[in-house]
């Protein structure tokens, strides 16, 4: 088991640095949103990453808490949560219908875990990395996924709007 956790977080080290680079690579068009997309034949990654970029009326530590504080994740999504906050920390979503572990925080910054629905394959894990930046009274969360197993962008990307983002804006006003 404890070798599992060793195979999952090299791979979860790995799969950071990439959504990391990518990061680095929209830092780098200054905010331009006029950013060119690669298409699959250009970026084979295409099809297993997503990024969006949604605004909040709430401050980054308003966001960061929503996303990490149990209770919270119940309140919003409503379905039950548990989550360990600490780095390397476990966490069962909705109900225990995603599944992962927590890579990274940096508190009211990022988040970056290792994340999965269960009936993924087994051992299959994409990287999900929540960047939180101020933006005036609120906040601007830079949201990328990669590693998800193909075919499943389009349904994960929805997702993420309706019960994630949407549940999100709502529960903060």
């Amino acid at each position: 088991m404890t070798r599992s956790y060793l195979v999952i977080t090299v791979i979860a080290l790995t799969l950071v640095s990439v959504v990391s680079a990518q990061s680095d690579k929209i830092k780098d068009a200054k905010d331009d949103l006029t950013l060119r997309i690669p298409s699959s034949a250009d970026d084979p990654l295409k099809s297993i990453t997503i990024h969006q970029e949604i605004d909040f009326t709430a401050s980054p530590q308003r966001v960061y808490e929503a996303l990490l504080d149990a209770k919270q994740f119940t309140a919003f999504s409503i379905r039950p949560a548990e989550i360990n906050r600490e780095p390397g920390g476990a966490f069962s979503l909705f109900g225990g219908h995603i599944i992962g572990r927590n890579l990274e925080l940096v508190p009211n910054q990022r988040i970056v875990q290792a994340w999965r629905v269960v009936d993924w394959p087994e051992g299959a894990y994409s990287i999900a990395k929540f960047e939180l930046k101020a933006q005036g009274s609120g906040t601007r969360l830079v949201f990328d996924q990669i590693g998800f197993p193909e075919g499943l962008h389009n349904h994960l990307a929805e997702g993420w709007e309706s019960n994630y983002w949407a549940l999100l804006k709502k529960y903060l006003r």
